[in-house]
């Protein structure tokens, strides 16, 4: 379900084929962390969601990659397509499509989100409109100068706008997050390191 939702971002969300995946190289996600939970807010459950790694890549490189919205279809799982609709300074207006799969179902999804940017430092996320009942976001960067490299942490909170099993949710969104942030840092891992000035 929330394959998409990942990218949401952008977040945080190109429908792959099974086959394609299935002969996709799978990302090394031992340095991921990634938290689900279900809360109760305001008498309505929805999912609380915490993801968080290190890359090698200085701050300036992974803010090029969460930014580059409309670039993300290439690389995040079932994300069709994300494109600007508009921007106005810091404030980015984007419509994202992608499919929610369940089992032998599927779901096309279409969102409207604000992502207010702080540049290297953070993305804030949330909806307008579309096939979510809540959705809120964060990506927050955190250099790291002993290595040169950036902490990654990827928060949200989400509501589905259709059903999804209780038992069974957490775990599908934590395997999609998973996928998500995989697909996030294997692309961040291949770009150079932004050339330092002297």
């Amino acid at each position: 379900m929330s394959r998409f939702l990942l990218c949401l971002l952008m977040l945080s969300a190109a429908t792959w084929p099974a086959a394609a995946l299935a002969q996709a190289p799978r990302p090394d996600n031992s340095r991921l962390k990634v938290e689900v939970k279900r809360i109760e807010v305001d008498a309505q459950r929805m999912y609380e969601v915490s993801a968080n790694a290190v890359v090698q890549a200085a701050p300036a490189a992974v803010w090029k990659t969460l930014t580059g919205y409309e670039r993300m279809s290439e690389f995040v799982p079932d994300l069709s397509s994300c494109r600007v609709l508009s921007r106005n300074g810091n404030e980015v207006i984007l419509e994202q499509q992608g499919t929610a799969r369940f089992l032998f179902m599927s779901h096309p999804i279409r969102l409207v989100v604000r992502a207010m940017e702080t540049p290297m430092t953070s993305i804030d996320i949330d909806l307008i409109s579309g096939d979510m009942r809540h959705y809120e976001a964060r990506w927050a960067l955190t250099p790291m100068p002993e290595t040169g490299g950036t902490r990654i942490v990827f928060s949200s909170r989400l509501m589905p706008g259709f059903y999804v099993p209780g038992m069974l949710g957490t775990t599908m969104i934590r395997s999609d997050i998973e996928r998500m942030m995989g697909a996030v840092l294997a692309r961040i891992d291949g770009q150079p390191l932004p050339a330092v000035a002297k």
